[in-house]
């Protein structure tokens, strides 16, 4: 061993191998929803996952556990991606899929399920090829919709193990209590930029996610990823993760994330876990209050499609009106709500820039008697600002409708998209 000499052999290891494990596992026993199975592995599977069944924690045994599993992936991004590639390749007997997005360009950047040639295409379609070519013998099962309070315990009973994928809060906790009510665990994952976060809930004696988070953010607190970006490999290292728990969990071996949380910088690539507790109040797993599933888009403050009276209240301008009033030389003020990254990526001539985050604490130096146009990537943010704008007194305000991203179909083409 390079550098180690004889008698300082590095603890845990065998000639640089970690060798904490290399004793015959004593298998746990199987979790309820796996204790009954009757499977055969083919030649070509036995050829397959060979290195599967030669570990003390899997052998046969275990590898037709895997193929006994059900696991329902919710999401075909970020995270989605590689859980579904790993337990594709893990030999999951049954992967469900629940996706109801189209590939844009803009995801390639992390969600490796898709390709260049995919854009356009549904990705529950990318991902059903890919799956197939990562592993033949596991079967996909589609479920091409949005998860709604109305369609959850339908689509997650016929599974073992379900695998949160998603990237808002109202699904989040929609999962959370679906699971819950089911008494399927519950494979958590979320990432923010450069931060990841993972943990098993709805475990039968551990937390569940309302134990953690009893409340969701204020709508705007949290940018999505569209908005705040993400490190292109970390829904990588996170969903890893993830598959990882999940195939712990269908194989009933080793310590699960449960009553753990997971939080993972990859600036600094420093793990540690934090300890949760099950909060007896809780009034999903605890007190067990909530016994069907509610209006989740309500419960985290999610707008619901525009109505003609939220358009009498944040008035709008469009892309077109603006450029030819901005010809003209309309006296306005352009305010600019999105973050200093985006801001350095691409912005309008003669803009503020002031984020939404601040903007409390920025009204003071704004005029309320000039008119002010709020614009955002794509409108969103900017209709938060003229609201909060309204709320602090100023009238002549509008938001621009569809945001730069609207801006760059109908104006000026030479405004990246991102």
């Amino acid at each position: 061993m390079s550098g180690v000499t004889e008698g300082h052999r590095v603890p845990g290891t065998l000639y640089g191998v970690p060798c904490t494990n290399l004793h015959r596992a004593v298998r746990p026993p199987l979790p309820t929803f796996l204790t009954q199975f009757s499977v055969t592995l083919t030649p070509q599977e036995l050829q397959r996952y060979a290195r599967h069944l030669i570990l003390p924690a899997v052998e046969l045994a275990g590898q037709e556990r895997l193929k006994a599993a059900r696991v329902l992936v919710i999401g075909a991004g970020g995270l989605g991606s590689p859980v579904a590639l790993y337990l594709a390749a893990a030999g999951i007997g049954t992967l469900g899929l629940v996706d109801f997005d189209v590939v844009d360009v803009t995801n390639l950047q992390r969600q490796l399920l898709h390709g260049t040639d995919d854009v356009g295409r549904p990705k529950l379609d990318s991902a059903r090829d890919r799956l197939r070519g990562i592993n033949p013998h596991v079967q996909v099962e589609l479920h091409a919709t949005r998860l709604t309070s109305a369609n959850a315990l339908e689509i997650l009973r016929e599974y073992d193990i379900v695998v949160d994928g998603t990237d808002n809060f109202a699904t989040r906790y929609l999962v959370n209590d679906a699971c819950v009510l089911l008494g399927k665990p519950n494979v958590y994952g979320s990432i923010f930029r450069f931060e990841g976060q993972a943990s098993v809930f709805s475990t039968t004696d551990g937390p569940c996610y309302r134990c953690l988070f009893p409340e969701p953010p204020p709508p705007g607190l949290v940018p999505s990823c569209a908005e705040g970006g993400v490190l292109g490999v970390l829904p990588g290292m996170i969903g890893t993760i993830q598959a990882a728990e999940a195939i712990k969990l269908a194989l009933g071996v080793g310590t699960s994330l449960a009553g753990r949380l997971l939080l993972v910088d990859a600036l600094t690539m420093e793990f540690r876990s934090v300890k949760l507790r099950k909060d007896p109040a809780c009034p999903a797993c605890g007190t067990r209050t909530i016994t069907e599933l509610i209006d989740y888009d309500e419960f985290c403050g999610v707008a619901d499609a525009p109505t003609d009276e939220d358009n009498d209240t944040v008035v709008e301008i469009t892309p077109r009106e603006l450029a030819a009033r901005l010809l003209e030389g309309a006296d306005l003020d352009l305010l600019d709500v999105r973050e200093q990254g985006e801001w350095d990526l691409t912005h309008l001539d003669g803009s503020r820039l002031i984020p939404l985050g601040t903007l409390p604490e920025s009204i003071g130096t704004l005029d309320s008697g000039r008119e002010i146009v709020v614009l955002c990537r794509s409108g969103t943010r900017s209709a938060t600002a003229v609201r909060q704008l309204q709320a602090a007194g100023f009238r002549k305000v509008k938001n621009l409708a569809g945001g730069l991203l609207r801006w760059s179909d109908d104006v000026d083409p030479r405004v990246p998209k991102y």
